[in-house]
């Protein structure tokens, strides 16, 4: 059984699968912000320029990719430390618990202007 698993891809990958795997996908993270910064400069300068509309989802796409990455960091600190006496690490569900707030906040704050900008146009 445990060689069909392996043909069929269902195998668990050793180190250096998992460590090629994080460094692809690292690449690819790094990739994506890269471009949503340079579509979120790339908007804002159209607008500066034309005195368009703003486009606000690069903004928001690259705000939601910090908002997620620091998240999970965050939460696989806390799940790698729950258990070891010996951490130095004290307290992550408090800022796991800050940052749910920071996001709540953000949020408010761009229906807010959104219903705002709606409002006057």
């Amino acid at each position: 059984m445990r060689d069909r698993k392996k043909t069929l891809g269902f195998h668990r990958p050793d180190e250096m699968e998992r460590h090629i795997l994080f460094k692809a996908q690292r690449n690819a993270y790094l990739f994506l912000v890269g471009a949503l910064l340079v579509w979120s400069l790339w908007e804002s300068g159209q607008v500066y320029l034309r005195h368009g509309r703003l486009n606000p989802l690069p903004c928001l796409l690259l705000a939601g990719a910090a908002v997620i990455q620091a998240f999970s960091q965050l939460a696989l600190t806390r799940q790698a430390v729950k258990d070891d006496e010996d951490s130095r690490e004290t307290s992550p569900l408090a800022w796991l618990v800050t940052l749910g707030f920071a996001v709540a906040a953000a949020v408010v704050a761009a229906v807010g202007a959104f219903l705002l900008m709606g409002a006057r146009v």
